[in-house]
């Protein structure tokens, strides 16, 4: 599939030539662009069945894993299927081809494919076609979605054509304030494989902790971590990015800075400004705080010493990660802390100010990522931020990518009308933390009389963002056709102030699962009308199977609902 035409189809998020009823009967997940199963039947599933690939490294892994999934899953439906099972001999084998196998996993890369199988009675042999390994990797998922019972059917007589609306579709996890182990992001990876979402984007450092072992840098880590055995060594990066690889999954690093480094003045307090201050001082208002948050802490950027620990940093964490994407922060840069530093006071006194300041920051580092072939990726504050914020033409947008969190679409056409491309994390929409008030002790916010407007109970961004709310959300919203195209896709952000393991599957499946299809398949039906309503029949299917994987998914509805189809929805309009 051409990418002009990929891009066309994007700008109006795509409907499907799907009919929902078929949509109820396969409940798959991400719903496909394109279904025909013009008899709707089963065949069983040969207990020898076998998929036959061409070699390559990650596929050929792919392809043993899912032979072993649809041999040993025997999901059972929530609503048992209608579809008739035909007798007809077993299906035996599924062979794939690619016609690219050395395609990069890259951003842009093609992800299409189509799947063909035949029939009952007419053939034993399903075949799955893509252009590249990830595309067939894709497919497999379909493919394992088109399976259930004891023993094992599948839907035969079926074409599924498929590919994603936008390249980029991600969850943020951040490991800086509450530390995760590998086991638990792997595990997040896979599930990401299972909905076709395809960047992991890895906050490893905020100001909270430093848990990465930079090699040239071991003292960042060794002081800044929470402890000896909560850090990531560089093998277990390697394990990290390897397994991501394996799933289709591109694992892209973020290095916030020059805010947000409370944590480096563990191993060098000399090159950071308003380290350990209270990050609010007493009497303040809130503009002269020191931090948007408890952990203050930023580079100097007058300091030469920054940029050879930045830069270290920086190397290394290139070498770790073959990701192009590199992600280097630059939000919340906060007047406050700059100012309450001697060294920056005396500049601001010979008429510097604290734009320049992160100019000289960014004109340092921007270009030596850019030198190590990196495509540069910074939090929209760079450039839109209200006080602190640098000249857009410092940051080229053939090179730079900018990630928008505030004011919702409002912000998404301000950086695409800049000519950067945009990825979208707006926090009204995407940020799967809000809605469990605030992590500040000592706050008067909840102290207030019954009756009275109790607010979003603490939580900044609040309400609670509710799968609903994450996949009716139009990511090109305002934007006319040309602005739409620098839309690369976005990202669901689990930021971890009040999450950590024991949470850390319920807080993103399946409102997670809500973002994919939206950003795969689009949220509207063949119509053009939102189908939320549908989709829901479909999400309790998808999380209880989710679930049954290993993954701990929260529900939706009550189970009652599931199997009662039709009798929770409401029929009136709010």
């Amino acid at each position: 599939m051409a990418s002009s035409l990929i891009l066309s189809l994007a700008l109006s998020i795509l409907t499907l030539s799907i009919p929902s009823t078929l949509q109820s009967s396969l409940p798959i997940w991400p719903v496909p662009r394109t279904l025909q199963w013009p008899h709707p039947h089963s065949i069983l599933l040969s207990p020898n069945f076998l998929i036959s690939s061409p070699d390559h490294r990650y596929l050929t892994l792919a392809a043993d894993r899912y032979r072993r999934l649809l041999l040993a899953e025997h999901h059972r439906p929530l609503v048992p299927s209608a579809v008739d099972d035909a007798p007809a001999p077993p299906l035996k084998s599924l062979t794939i081809t690619v016609a690219d196998l050395v395609s990069p996993l890259v951003h842009g890369v093609n992800e299409s494919y189509t799947i063909s199988i035949p029939p009952a009675g007419n053939g034993s042999v399903a075949v799955l076609t893509a252009e590249t390994p990830w595309g067939a990797i894709r497919g497999l998922e379909t493919f394992s979605q088109l399976a259930w019972g004891n023993p094992t059917r599948i839907a035969a007589g079926i074409y599924v054509s498929d590919w994603p609306i936008f390249g980029h579709r991600g969850i943020l996890v951040d490991t800086s304030r509450n530390y995760y182990g590998v086991d638990e992001l792997m595990r997040t990876i896979e599930a990401m494989s299972w909905n076709k979402l395809n960047v992991f984007h890895w906050h490893i450092t905020d100001s909270h902790s430093f848990p990465l072992v930079v090699p040239s840098e071991p003292e960042l880590a060794a002081r800044g971590a929470y402890g000896s055995d909560m850090v990531y060594s560089p093998e277990d990066v390697k394990k990290v990015v390897e397994f991501g690889l394996e799933h289709g999954v591109r694992v892209l690093p973020e290095i916030d800075m020059p805010g947000h480094t409370a944590s480096w003045a563990e191993a060098y307090p000399e090159i950071v400004s308003c380290a350990n201050m209270f990050w609010w001082p007493a009497g303040t208002k809130w503009p002269d705080r020191l931090a948007s948050e408890p952990g203050s802490g930023q580079l100097n950027p007058l300091n030469p010493k920054t940029y050879q620990v930045a830069k270290n940093v920086i190397r290394d964490v290139s070498a770790m990660f073959p990701e192009p994407f590199f992600h280097a922060g630059a939000d919340e840069v906060v007047p406050g802390c700059w100012k309450a530093d001697p060294s920056i006071q005396d500049y601001l006194s010979d008429d510097g100010t604290l734009s320049q300041l992160l100019e000289t920051f960014i004109n340092s580092t921007y270009p030596y990522i850019a030198s190590l072939n990196r495509t540069v990726v910074y939090w929209e504050d760079v450039v839109l931020d209200s006080t602190i914020k640098v000249n857009p033409n410092l940051l080229p947008p053939e090179n730079t990518i900018l990630q928008t969190w505030n004011n919702g679409p409002s912000n998404t056409k301000k950086i695409v009308a800049l000519g950067y491309r945009a990825i979208v994390s707006s926090a009204e929409f995407y940020y799967l933390d809000c809605g469990h008030g605030g992590f500040v002790g000592n706050d008067s916010i909840y102290d207030r009389k019954p009756g009275t407007d109790q607010g979003n109970g603490g939580s900044w961004c609040g309400p609670f963002k509710t799968w609903q709310t994450i996949y009716n959300y139009d990511i090109t919203f305002g934007l006319n056709e040309q602005e739409a195209k620098l839309v690369i896709g976005g990202e669901v952000a689990l930021w971890s102030e009040q999450a950590d393991p024991t949470v850390l599957d319920s807080r993103i499946w399946p409102r997670a699962s809500a973002m994919a299809e939206a950003l795969w398949s689009g949220n509207r039906d063949e119509t053009g009308k939102k189908r939320y309503a549908e989709a829901t029949d479909r999400l309790n299917e998808w999380r209880y199977r989710m679930v049954a994987r290993g993954v701990g998914a929260e529900p939706i509805q009550p189970l009652w609902c599931v199997r009662n189809p039709g009798m929770c929805n409401t029929v009136n309009s709010h």
